[in-house]
């Protein structure tokens, strides 16, 4: 097993003063070699936790050990079950469910059993929304009423945008999560994810986004794909490489940079941007564009946004929307109209055209460590998309022993379908060898009209999985109300009104109360099996 070494450790008892130097000076040299952003000192081929998230897990556990004896289960600091949270995709429908299930786990003394908290796509919106709050877990009414509040100045948001859209790295997924924070959300939250690592309260769930890595989806092995963020690092899942969140994009890794100092990674709104771009179709981000604009790129000589070839589509580009725009641009009158029209026609409609996301920098550029494949050691950048793609709920870091996770409770928000869903995970973890319990495709028969509440247990190295559908047997009189249902909640749909917002609440708060007793059995059964194993 591998395992972490800092580099700037040194066994100093054990070398002489001599040799110590030589070793210093020796590895400034070797740094310098390396190549732009390589496999360096900071990068962490490990089956280990990061330091940070070992100490957060470690501080988490005493709270999650105290709350379950308030609910009468026995548990010692070694015996405390690691419980995950896993909230799928589903746009909108997805990022309300998930928080009104947290408030009734809250109402119901269960919230704090949950060491991970793991979303994508619409559930890590709802995630990045609340780790806005240190204290969310307490708060989570407030958390509530925030959905419907007012939110930021729309002049607000363009100057964000603007201001943004100078970095090199700017990229649709900051365009979409300006989209997605002040007009479900209600907010522009411009702290960072590695900002978390330097918040000493463990009062939440640590959290796990996830996305994947386009440039591998259609051309790489399954493992080169998943690319999950924490506060403290960020990475490859299943090729175990990270680096500290707080790097990620930045072009070099330099020896002895701390983790909290150097914030290139991400901020909340551009990560929205990422972890929701499966929803942002172009028909939906070409609705927010003006109408000379929408239109001059639906019509020739324009080019057509469904090229495959991206560099077909920049070459279109400078030869038509380019030429076209500085000619245009050169008979408007200096001022806000004709800054605004080339600020939209030369850095958000290349991006539109090229169908480019979650820019950043490739930290296994050039790499030559032989687990790194061609299509991620030759982008010298990567593009971090939604994972709902190929997972529609974020199963791969919470299997194996990295995170030693005994139960997960998958919250299924799915646009239908959903337990086929569980079937691509069980299939993915038999593809990465992962350990997964038992779960027969005769489950499928109860597709279109699931129960509300399923256990597959684990055996051994297996997690034990409780799969909660949002609408079901219980919630649904027949297969035809959960067709109905999907339909009013559909999952690319206009911002949900305040009366659709409360209603879906009120369900995902339902599932979790019906099911109170049953998550305790398996909450309860998962302490007796990790006291077992300790």
């Amino acid at each position: 097993m591998a395992c972490r070494v800092d580099a700037g450790w040194e066994p100093a008892s054990l070398l002489s003063p001599g040799e110590q130097q030589y070793v210093s000076e020796r590895k400034k040299r070797a740094m310098d070699s390396l190549p732009k952003l390589a496999i360096s000192a900071n990068m962490e081929p490990a089956s280990l936790l990061s330091p940070g998230e070992q100490q957060y897990v470690s501080e988490r556990k005493k709270r999650v050990m105290d709350s379950l004896h308030k609910l009468a289960i026995s548990a010692n600091m070694d015996s405390v079950p690691h419980i995950a949270l896993l909230g799928s995709g589903g746009g909108q429908r997805a990022a309300v469910a998930l928080l009104g299930s947290l408030h009734q786990m809250g109402q119901d003394d269960l919230l704090d059993t949950l060491l991970y908290l793991g979303g994508v796509s619409g559930s890590g919106w709802a995630m990045s929304f609340l780790y806005t709050d240190p204290m969310w877990s307490d708060n989570m009414t407030a958390a509530l009423a925030r959905l419907t509040g007012s939110g930021p100045e729309p002049v607000d948001v363009l100057a964000w945008l603007v201001e943004r859209s100078d970095d090199q790295l700017f990229s649709l997924s900051d365009l979409w999560g300006s989209i997605v924070s002040p007009t479900l959300f209600k907010q522009m939250d411009q702290h960072r994810l590695s900002d978390e690592a330097k918040r000493h309260t463990t009062t939440n769930p640590y959290p796990v986004y996830n996305a994947l890595d386009q440039s591998c989806q259609l051309n790489g092995s399954t493992k080169d794909k998943w690319f999950e963020l924490t506060p403290h690092e960020s990475g490859f899942t299943e090729l175990n490489l990270f680096i500290p969140t707080s790097q990620l994009g930045s072009h070099t890794v330099e020896e002895g940079m701390q983790e909290a100092d150097t914030g290139f990674d991400m901020d909340m709104v551009s990560l929205k941007g990422v972890i929701g771009s499966a929803m942002a179709d172009k028909e939906a981000v070409l609705g927010y564009l003006p109408d000379w604009l929408r239109d001059s790129l639906k019509s020739n000589p324009f080019p057509s946004l469904e090229l495959v070839n991206s560099q077909e589509r920049e070459t279109m580009f400078e030869e038509g929307i380019e030429k076209t725009l500085k000619k245009w641009t050169v008979t408007l009158e200096d001022g806000a109209l004709k800054d605004l029209v080339s600020w939209v026609g030369f850095k958000l409609l290349p991006l539109i055209v090229r169908w480019e996301w979650g820019t950043t920098e490739n930290f296994l550029y050039q790499s030559k460590d032989g687990t790194v494949s061609d299509c991620l050691r030759s982008k010298e950048h990567i593009h971090l998309v939604d994972p709902g793609m190929l997972l529609n709920s974020p199963y791969p870091p919470f299997l194996g022993p990295r995170r030693d996770v005994d139960l997960i409770i998958s919250l299924d928000f799915s646009l239908g379908e959903s337990l086929k869903s569980l079937i691509r995970a069980r299939d993915y973890a038999a593809e990465v060898h992962k350990p997964f319990p038992l779960v027969d495709d005769e489950v499928l028969e109860d597709d279109a009209w699931p129960k509300d509440f399923y256990v597959f247990p684990g055996e051994l190295s297996q997690p034990t999985i409780v799969y909660m559908p949002l609408f079901n047997q219980r919630n649904c009189r027949d297969a035809a109300e959960v067709t109905a249902k999907m339909a009013e909640y559909t999952t690319v749909h206009l911002p949900y009104n305040k009366e659709q917002i409360a209603a879906l609440l009120k369900i995902a708060m339902a599932n979790l109360k019906n099911n109170k007793h049953n998550l305790l059995i398996e909450i309860k059964k998962a302490a007796v099996r990790k006291n077992s194993r300790t």
